[in-house]
Formats: C-alpha cells, sequence, structure tokens
C-alpha cells in the first residue's frame, strides 16, 4: 500500500478554532496591557504555546510569570472551545473515508494535551489510531519531531504520509519530516510548491487523490 497513514493538523485544519484563540489572546492581552491584532495572531499561528506566551510578554512588557498567562489562556480556551467548535468543511467525510478504506489516521498539534483533549473527544476519538500533542515532544512544529514521531508510532515511513496543515509552521514540519503535504490555509497564506498541493479546503478530498501524492513502491 502507498498510502500508510493521514495525519491532521488541529487547529486551523480540522477545527475553526483559531476565532476563538484570538478572542481569548485579545482577552490576555488586554490583560497584560498589550496590544493584539490579526498581525500578532499571524505571528504566532501555528506555533507552540510557550513560544505564543514569550511573544506575548516580549510585546506587552508585562513582568507576569509565564505559568500565569499559560493558566489563563488554556482556562479561558478551555470554556470557550466546547460551546465555539466548528469542524472545517470537508474534515468529516475525509475522516469517514479513512477508516472505511483502513487508512490509519493521527492527529499531530502544538496544542498542549489538556486542551487538545477537549477538542479530540468533541470530534471523536474513535476517528484517530493515535494523538500528538505539543507537550509531548521536546521540539514543536516547525521541528519534525512531531510528524517523526507520529509516523514512527504508527508503523509508517515518513514518506508514504500525507500531512494535512493550516499553517506556515506546520507546513515547514511536515515537509522537514519527509512527508507530502497538503495545505489549506486558514490564516495565514501559503505558497504553491513542488513540495506540496493548496487546496481552499478539504471539500471533496479524497483518499484516492492523498494516495496519488505519495510515491509507489
Amino acid at each position: 500500500m502507498t498510502l500508510q497513514a493521514i495525519l491532521f493538523d488541529l487547529d486551523g485544519t480540522l477545527i475553526n478554532s483559531e476565532p476563538v484563540w484570538l478572542t481569548v489572546e485579545h482577552e490576555v492581552m488586554d490583560w497584560l496591557g498589550g496590544p493584539w491584532d490579526v498581525e500578532h495572531q499571524n505571528a504566532v499561528v501555528g506555533g507552540a504555546l510557550w513560544s505564543t506566551i514569550e511573544y506575548m510578554l516580549a510585546l506587552s512588557g508585562a513582568s507576569v510569570p509565564p505559568e500565569a498567562v499559560a493558566e489563563r489562556l488554556l482556562g479561558r480556551m478551555a470554556e470557550l472551545l466546547p460551546t465555539e467548535l466548528a469542524v472545517m468543511p470537508g474534515a468529516k467525510e475525509l475522516l469517514t473515508e479513512a477508516a472505511a478504506e483502513g487508512i490509519p489516521v493521527g492527529l499531530v498539534t502544538s496544542t498542549v494535551r489538556a486542551l487538545a483533549d477537549v477538542a479530540i473527544d468533541a470530534l471523536g476519538r474513535h476517528h484517530f489510531a493515535l494523538t500528538v500533542a505539543g507537550d509531548e515532544v521536546e521540539n514543536t512544529k516547525p521541528h519534525p519531531e512531531p510528524y517523526l514521531k507520529a509516523a514512527r508510532l504508527l508503523g509508517a515511513e515518513p514518506a508514504r504520509c500525507v500531512v494535512l496543515e493550516d499553517s506556515p509552521t506546520g507546513v515547514r514540519a511536515a515537509e522537514a519530516a519527509g512527508c507530502a503535504v497538503v495545505a489549506i490555509p486558514c490564516v495565514v497564506p501559503i505558497d504553491h510548491a513542488p513540495t506540496r498541493m493548496v487546496l481552499p479546503s478539504m471539500e471533496g478530498l479524497t483518499v484516492e487523490r492523498l494516495r496519488s501524492l505519495v510515491p509507489r513502491p
């Protein structure tokens, strides 16, 4: 079988959580006493929690412990996400088709486990053969470690995995791991390149089309 696994990012790829993140980041930056707008969100989209917090503290100049900022961010996200959760168009259909075809599906996110589990439970944990969260790797995206770890745990070759991502950070991680990439930009544009397919959404995307992206043995 040429396609051994499909690996999904979470925020902005499977779920449209970016508006919720923007709302919460605004609240936290109001508390920190700094500015926050779409430009600042774009600077951190797809990145790890602690790099986002470092950016927010540097921007605001606030002398607040990073742990306190993390508590506020994660607490408000855990409150809002279940009520605001919106599945991206085409995601459920692709997950269902992958299951019917017996293709293992992994979820690889920079979101920490406690918050990722809120979304995973809402989406349906049964869709995923494994999930890798941002606090379960030493190096988060754009480092290739998260995708290399997922492929290894699934017993798949990275070159025979297709990754679906919405951010340049995630795309860099997947390509550095040697995976085929389907980019579906959500907040930040992603350029076309020979190493990736760029689509406006997952609507109409099939497992057969994903198979065409990986080399035949």
